[in-house]
């Protein structure tokens, strides 16, 4: 009987201190819980900025996910460019036929050098025409020549490259906005207002790096690219052992050293006039004796 007493009260016991247990971690737990809710409602505005970056990420993640899911259907951009060498009759005339062609499909020359030697005449000029005329342009540069050195053509397709970015552009300008909203609305300490202004800072330079690099690649695209080299080859003249002017040089020469001539005689004048003076008074002192003695 002893013993089933003692069995009982070891088992009361027990259940006793497993509910006391029990009770108490409930009550820490609920401390935790309530002390965690306070710090949040202290600190409401601290995971703002955390968020909007989460935000930015999962757009951006989102973005190109429905980009290569459905495919997004764009017009090909397409870069060409051309460089062509050739023989013509004539540089001068080429290259004023080339600006008429350029000019006539709504194209222009730009960067133009031209050198002249004792053996070849050569311009090397660029030619931007819009690219829909890229092919006669660059096929009526080539029929003025006599010769055709070589003719290159490349393309560079940037069609993947521009729907990325232009992607790209989108998500940050929607992000931009967040911040702003961010920076109207949600932040408060001074600590959230600088982070915002830099991340908006940080955001603004990469929204007009990507701008600037569309705006290239829809230059270049639109616009295609002719380097043209013109050369002309003169047939140089055997040059004479002597010298011999002809007759405008000559008479040239001959009016030369008259003129001299005079110039000189008129200085003699200059020098001598004291004895033109002398000279005259003594000629006029003999016609007056003479003419006293008749």
């Amino acid at each position: 009987m002893k013993k089933n007493n003692l069995k009982i009260s070891r088992i009361l016991i027990l259940i006793t201190l497993i509910v006391l247990g029990y009770s108490c971690s409930q009550k820490e737990s609920d401390h935790v819980f309530e002390t965690e809710n306070i710090m949040l409602k202290d600190t409401e505005e601290a995971p703002v900025l955390a968020t909007a970056v989460i935000e930015e990420e999962s757009t951006l993640d989102s973005d190109k996910t429905k980009i290569r899911s459905k495919g997004v259907h764009t017009e090909q951009k397409i870069i060409r460019n051309a460089n062509c060498r050739i023989k013509v009759k004539n540089v001068e005339k080429a290259t004023k036929l080339a600006r008429k062609v350029a000019l006539d499909y709504l194209g222009y020359v730009s960067d133009e050098r031209f050198t002249n030697t004792n053996y070849t005449k050569e311009n090397h000029f660029t030619i931007r025409i819009p690219k829909n005329e890229f092919n006669i342009v660059l096929d009526s540069i080539c029929g003025l020549a006599e010769f055709v050195d070589y003719k290159n053509i490349t393309t560079v397709d940037v069609t993947e490259e521009y729907i990325d970015i232009t992607t790209r552009l989108k998500t940050k300008q929607e992000v931009k906005e967040r911040y702003e909203t961010i920076l109207r609305t949600k932040a408060k300490t001074v600590e959230d207002i600088l982070k915002t202004e830099e991340k908006l800072s940080k955001i603004q330079e990469e929204i007009e790096s990507a701008q600037g690099r569309l705006n290239y690649m829809r230059n270049k695209v639109s616009y295609s690219t002719i380097q043209v080299d013109l050369y002309e080859t003169i047939i140089p003249k055997e040059e004479p052992d002597t010298y011999e002017p002809d007759f405008l040089n000559k008479a040239k020469k001959g009016m030369s050293f008259g003129w001299s001539i005079i110039e000189n005689l008129i200085l003699l004048l200059f020098y001598i006039w004291p004895f033109l003076i002398v000279g005259t008074v003594i000629f006029i002192y003999f016609k007056w004796i003479r003419k006293a003695k008749k």
